[in-house]
């Protein structure tokens, strides 16, 4: 099923964010539907760095089109402003729509961005994100391929601005809206209550960040479609991975650790690892 057949049921969409190949398949097998490819997440994992704007275009193609070859699920990908004007943001739409994503999210930030949840924002013109939107609708290759509207406006112009940017935008041809950081739950059921009955609405849930956290099925009681969790997989890991460290350097060996990690067969298991040489082995000439 397309990511917009998908929309048209009732039941919210839960996204969760992944970074790579390994947990895209992880969230696979857990049962979900969709993936959110983050990209506050790239600059996490890839290049130790907070989400700043930091990453690029091209490295987010790269780790979408490797997800792609691993998974058939449909991606929503973090396209940040779209790397530039309205020029940038339709290349940034053939890019990664030939790396495999179903859906591209956009903001009106200034570049580089922040991630949605830190100070210090500033935005581009309402009218200007109008116009990288409607460019974006003319670059696509597929209607399928969706264009999820993100306006920063609450933290910087205030609520009221952010729903008429997020209105401009939906004029503007966006598929999905998405109005980042509300801070009230009050803001949440006035965006749905201004929103719900036009268009799919998206979430973002952040651990520590400005918007209260809510379960998937309180946010689809309350009119959104889709509900994003773009960062938690890499502070579960994070958190992990600094015990993992920890450990490891005090004793000296990962016994202490075993517990809480796959051994070697534990991890080609989840990986399918036989499965693919018996695949492979398929292939193989037979001998004379």
């Amino acid at each position: 099923m397309t990511l917009k057949a998908r929309l048209q049921q009732k039941e919210i969409l839960v996204a969760p964010g992944i970074y790579d190949g390994l947990t895209a398949s992880l969230a696979e097998h857990a049962g979900f539907e969709a993936l959110y490819l983050s990209g506050a997440a790239v600059a996490y994992t890839r290049l130790g760095r907070p989400d700043i704007g930091l990453s690029t275009a091209s490295e987010m193609a790269d780790t979408m089109t490797l997800i792609a070859d691993r998974t058939a699920l449909p991606v929503i990908i973090d396209a940040d402003t779209g790397f530039g004007n309205a020029l940038n943001a339709q290349r940034t739409m053939r890019l990664y729509e030939r790396a495999g994503a179903s859906a591209l999210q956009v903001e009106d930030q200034t570049f580089p961005k922040r991630c949605g949840h830190l100070s210090d924002k500033s935005l581009i013109a309402k009218h200007e994100m109008a116009g990288k939107v409607a460019a974006m609708a003319d670059a696509r290759a597929s209607e399928e391929t969706l264009i999820i509207a993100r306006t920063d406006a609450v933290a910087v112009e205030g609520f009221n601005a952010a729903i008429d940017r997020a209105g401009a935008y939906l004029e503007a041809g966006a598929d999905v809206l998405f109005i980042e950081a509300p801070q009230t739950e009050e803001q949440l059921t006035e965006i749905t209550r201004e929103f719900g009955s036009k268009v799919p609405l998206l979430v973002n849930m952040v651990e520590g960040g400005a918007t209260p956290i809510s379960g998937a099925q309180h946010l689809e009681d309350l009119g959104f479609s889709i509900v994003i969790f773009p960062g938690g997989i890499v502070r579960a890991l994070a958190h992990t991975a600094q015990a993992y460290y920890g450990s490891l350097y005090k004793s000296g060996s990962n016994k202490p650790f075993a517990d809480r990690m796959f051994d070697f067969n534990g991890l080609n298991e989840v990986l399918g690892t036989n499965d693919m040489l018996a695949k492979g082995a398929k292939y193989d000439p037979k001998s004379d």
